[in-house]
Order: C-alpha cells, then sequence, then structure tokens
C-alpha cells in the first residue's frame, strides 16, 4: 500500500505479496514505504487479495509528515477495522466527531491522488491544503446500494498542525470513504436481502414473490450482523415502492446485541427489541423467513432461524418451511428447456438432463401450421406465446393436446421483421409483455394473462431510444430492457409498478419507472436473460472490443466469479435463475448449453430461439 509517486505507474504486485507474507496475515501501514515530506501524487489501491486475508493499519507514528498522515489515513479507510478507530487517529477531535464514513464509499478506478497546494513556497506550514483526485467508478451510500459513477473526482482535504503537541492531523477530510476499485473488491461484497412483492401474486399460487435487494457490505467486518441490520433497516429507496417487510417499523436487534453466529447446529438466534415482541406466528415466519433468504444468500452456514423478543421465542424457521412461505425465482426448477426446429416449430427438452432429441409442445404451437420466430413459455408452463417468423403477429396457446391457436392477440405494422414485435416475455402474475418496435409507433404493452386487449405501459418521459428485447425477472417487479439508440443499446432494469382503482382486484394501470443501467461499460447488448435473484447474463462489446459474454447485477455491478465460458457467434442466449441449471445459447453452432463446470456442448444444429419458461 505505498504511494504512488507518479499517477499510472506500474503497480507493483509481486513486491506486495511479499510484503503481505514477511508482515503475515495481519498488514501493517508500516509495512509499505512512506515518504518522509514533498508533495503526494497518489495512493495506489492494493491488488485484490483472498477473502482470508485481513488487512489493519496503523495509527499515526509520532512526528509523522503531513504526506505520512494523509496517506495513512487513506491506507486506514481500505482496511478491516469495523468502526474506523484508526483512522480517526488520523483526524482532530472534532473532525472525527463530525465525520461520518458510512454516508458514503466514492470508488475511484484507481486509488485516490492527493495533491498539495503550497503556501509561500513552503512544502510545510501549519496549514496546508490538499485536493483529493481521481476518476469515479462508483458510489455506494447510506443504504449500502452500489450505483455505476463516472467523471472525475475532486475531494477537498485540510490539514493542522497542533501549536502545542507539533503533531500533524487532518481537520477537514473528505466526504464518507474514497478508495481505488481493486480496494473496493477486497473489502466489500454484494449480498441480496430479501423483502415481499406488493401487488403481485404468483398466478395461481398463494404464495408471494421473495425480491432480491442487492446491497454491498464489508466481508471481513462482520457480514452477518451487519446484513441482519440492514435487513431490518429496510427495502433501498429504488425498491421500497414495490415491497414490503414483515417486520414491524422500528424493529432492531435487542440492545447489547452486537455479533450473531449460528451454533453448531446451523442455528441462528436473533434477538429483537420489543417492537417485534407482538407479531403473530404467520407474520413471524414471514419475517423468519426474509432472514433465512437473506443469511442463505451470504453463507450456507444457516439452516434454520430463531426469532425471540422480550425473552420468549416468537417462532423459528428450517430452510424447507421457508419455502412455503415464500418463494424465490433461484429456487424454481424448470421442468423444460424450449427452443425452435427447423420448422420454426415449438419443441422441448427436460431441462435437468442432457438429452439432445426433443419433442414438440402439445398443442398448435408444437404441431400447427404457424411458423415461429420467437417464444416465451409461462412460469407455471401452461401457456407459451410466439411471434410468427415475419414478426408481425403474436400468437398465444396452451400447452394441451389439441389445444387450437385462434387469431393473434396483437399485430404489429412495423415495415420489417425486426421493426415489429420482440419475442415475448411472462411475468409471475402469469401476465405477457412484449414490445412493439414500429418506428412511427413504440410501445411496451402488457396482456393480461396473455389475452385480450393490449395495454400499453407506460414508461419514464426521459427514456431515449427504442426498446429492442423484454425481460421480466420472476418475481414480477423488476424488468430488464434492451433500448437502443442510433448504433449503441444498453441493458436498462426499471421498477414495475401496479396501481389499483379500488373497485376490482385487477390493476388499472402498470408503469415502469426508475430505469438504471446494468451495463455501463457495453456500448452494444446483443441478448440478456435474467441468471438469478439478481443476476443476468449478457451478450455484448465495449466501445472497440468484441463480442463476449458476461455475468452482470442488476445494481450495474460485476458479481464474484467467472465469466461464463466464451462462445462465438451468440445469437440468443437464456438462463434459468436457477443456478443449478445450464446456460443454454443459439450460436453459429445452433443450441448449445454449458452445463457447470464444463465446456459448451451441442444440443442441436438446427434450432434456435432458446427459452427457459419466463
Amino acid at each position: 500500500m505505498a504511494a504512488d509517486r507518479e499517477r499510472g505507474a506500474t503497480r507493483r504486485g509481486a513486491g506486495r505479496t511479499v510484503a503481505y507474507a514477511a508482515c503475515g496475515a495481519v498488514l501493517l501501514a508500516g509495512c509499505a514505504s512512506m515518504p518522509d515530506s514533498g508533495d503526494l501524487r497518489g495512493v495506489e489501491s492494493t491488488p485484490r487479495q483472498e477473502t482470508q486475508v485481513r488487512v489493519f493499519a496503523m495509527p499515526p507514528h509520532e512526528d509523522a509528515s503531513s504526506s505520512e498522515i494523509v496517506s495513512g489515513f487513506l491506507e486506514a479507510l481500505t482496511s478491516d477495522d469495523p468502526d474506523y478507530e484508526i483512522a480517526r487517529k488520523y483526524l482532530t477531535k472534532e473532525a472525527s466527531d463530525k465525520w461520518q464514513p458510512l454516508l458514503s464509499t466514492t470508488v475511484l478506478a484507481d486509488g485516490p491522488g492527493a495533491d498539495v497546494e503550497r503556501v509561500g513556497g513552503r512544502e510545510e506550514t501549519d496549514n496546508l491544503s490538499y485536493t483529493l483526485t481521481g476518476t469515479k467508478v462508483a458510489l455506494v451510500d447510506a443504504q449500502q446500494s452500489y450505483a455505476p459513477a463516472g467523471g472525475d473526482y475532486s475531494e477537498p482535504m485540510h490539514l493542522i498542525r497542533d501549536k502545542k503537541t507539533k503533531q500533524w492531523r487532518i481537520d477537514i477530510p473528505p466526504r464518507g470513504v474514497v478508495m481505488g476499485k481493486s480496494d473496493f473488491q477486497r473489502n466489500y461484497m454484494s449480498v441480496d436481502k430479501y423483502y415481499f412483492a406488493t401487488n403481485t401474486t404468483l398466478g395461481t399460487s398463494p404464495h408471494t414473490a421473495a425480491v432480491a435487494d442487492p446491497v454491498y457490505v464489508r466481508r471481513n467486518v462482520d457480514p452477518m450482523t451487519q446484513m441482519v441490520r440492514s435487513l431490518l433497516t429496510g427495502p433501498t429507496s429504488w425498491l421500497n415502492p414495490v415491497v414490503r417487510s414483515s417486520f414491524p417499523t422500528g424493529t432492531a436487534l435487542r440492545k447489547g446485541v452486537t455479533a450473531l453466529t449460528p451454533d453448531d447446529q446451523n442455528r441462528l438466534t436473533v434477538q429483537l427489541n420489543d417492537k417485534a415482541a407482538r407479531v403473530g406466528l404467520t407474520q413471524c415466519k414471514e419475517m423468519a423467513a426474509q432472514l433465512l433468504f437473506t443469511l442463505q444468500n451470504l453463507t450456507p452456514t444457516v439452516d434454520e432461524v430463531e426469532l425471540r423478543s422480550d425473552g420468549r421465542q416468537l417462532c423459528s424457521l428450517t430452510e424447507e418451511s421457508a419455502e412455503a412461505v415464500a418463494a424465490r425465482g433461484s429456487v424454481e426448477r424448470a421442468d423444460y428447456l424450449y427452443f425452435l426446429n427447423a420448422e420454426h416449430r415449438l419443441v422441448r427438452l427436460p431441462a435437468a438432463t442432457s438429452d439432445t432429441e426433443p419433442d414438440p409442445v402439445p398443442g398448435a404451437l408444437g404441431d400447427g401450421d404457424v411458423q415461429l420466430k420467437s417464444v416465451a413459455v409461462s412460469r407455471d408452463e401452461d401457456m407459451a406465446a410466439g411471434v410468427g417468423l415475419d414478426g408481425k403477429n403474436l400468437y398465444v396457446g396452451a400447452l394441451v393436446s389439441g389445444g387450437p391457436l385462434g387469431e393473434p392477440e396483437l399485430s404489429s405494422a412495423g415495415p420489417t421483421a425486426e421493426q415489429r414485435l420482440s419475442a415475448p416475455s411472462w411475468d409471475a402474475q402469469g401476465d405477457l409483455w412484449v414490445a412493439d418496435r414500429n418506428p412511427g409507433n413504440p410501445r411496451l404493452l402488457l396482456l393480461e394473462e396473455g389475452v385480450g386487449e393490449p395495454m400499453v405501459v407506460k414508461t419514464p418521459p426521459g427514456l431515449e431510444g427504442r426498446i429492442e428485447s423484454v425481460k421480466v425477472a420472476a418475481d414480477g417487479v423488476r424488468i430488464a430492457l434492451v433500448v437502443k439508440q442510433g448504433e449503441k443499446s444498453s441493458l436498462l432494469i426499471g421498477r414495475i409498478e401496479r396501481s389499483q382503482d379500488g373497485k376490482a382486484e385487477e390493476p388499472s394501470s402498470v408503469s415502469v419507472h426508475e430505469l438504471r443501467s446494468a451495463t455501463p461499460e457495453l456500448e452494444e447488448v446483443s441478448a440478456m436473460s435474467w441468471a438469478g435473484d439478481s443476476r443476468l447474463v449478457v451478450v455484448g462489446r465495449e466501445k472497440g472490443g468484441v463480442q463476449n459474454m458476461r455475468y452482470v447485477q442488476v445494481d450495474g455491478s460485476t458479481p464474484e466469479g467467472p465469466a461464463p465460458a466464451a462462445l462465438s457467434g451468440v445469437k440468443e442466449i437464456t438462463a434459468s435463475e436457477d443456478a443449478r441449471l445450464p446456460l443454454v445459447g443459439y450460436s453459429e453452432d445452433g443450441i448449445v448449453r454449458l452445463p457447470s463446470g464444463a465446456q459448451w456442448q451441442k444440443v442441436v444444429t438446427d434450432g434456435a430461439a432458446p427459452v427457459y419458461p419466463g
């Protein structure tokens, strides 16, 4: 963690590894060389380390120079000090009292540079002003919500030298915490916390949908307790309008509870304050389900949650019982993989097998006369929708033997097949979504239960470009849209809101709000699919780059783990929210699939438009 002498200097990764070994698992600021004086040009961002490596900073030593104070403070921000107590030792008492490190975390492409403003030609006076600089990558707010960011970072920082002790201290620190991207990746991890969808039911199922709300927590600072506190605080502001929490307002950990650890039976006991003391059994089990879903996303070592308040047990819930409380897309396994054969009819294969001999689906979409270009199958796998080969008409039919296929439910007047209907998508309620790409009248449409008069979905007024493709998440409250503007296309995630007129259970209007980019680094997105509760798989390319495949988070961050194996000439991609099912693509080799831990395998040569239900 030495200071950069020059911005953009070559990283000394090998030297750092030796330094880590020399210092053991605990890293000390003293292990890195510090300039005794002069202009501090930057603080190098630490290369990413294994998760078991813990980083601790050292407090300022006696008679530390101003540049050492700046460097030591910035290093302390990247350490695993739970309450930033070491970082505070670099501040004056007044500054420490006012500084709020949890207010935000600014992520820069590299570690922050620090430029001193010299006064009267002297390098050191009793007052020194620094400017922290860099290129912004992202911002994590006080709710721990990640958002991509861009542009220059410039933040003032001021030091004074105490008249009595003659020690330098920072009296004006930067807002929140600032660090380089590699330090952020080492320090933080993304975890989904779970709430319940409102105004959404899962078709004919009585289950409510569990909705993932990704946040970033410090990975080596008791992440389990951090996640429980975050869950109790409530959903992030972006998701809040469409979800609810079963925890009563004001619920928190009981006073005095500072750390949570499961016992040797993998049971976690959570002591809550008296706000939760009077909840009924049904509500308590929903609360426990939220905790179980959240903690299992963090670690597999929690099998059961027990909630207590006011000295008594409220309820307990096991992993098996939690699935009866609410449904998650990531555990709802599809029965079949569907795609179009050489005759443009709908066929299917058992999803969890290595079979390569598909069967026609029962009903007119499998053995009828209509040739299809794209398809979607409802999540209960009872219905299917298909767009005709010319892109003009949308057909909907039941997947039952002898099921008829009536007139098209929707037609587009676009001049070409590529300017007509997109591939459709079914949501959790059994409603069907499709984009009409007609340049003269572009619209996002919804057909309730797949039939009837299409409803025009309201989109944000500032949406620029034309919607090219649509995928609704299994939770029914988030939607992924590929939007094209000129030669560029991007993947945007929106929040689905349904309003009711108060006279009937059916929604009177549906709208999409607060679209945000999930692929800020890509110039072109050619295919995408949901691949988890808060993850998507995307095919695209960066500016000046070549086509590649990657996973992205709904908040625009990059999930941990490897990208999918390379596949050339990808035209379409599909994934299940259930990670146990293989990724499936349509490429120049036909329909191919990627089983876990294996390479791409050919399914059929003469197929197209692969989809899992949804």
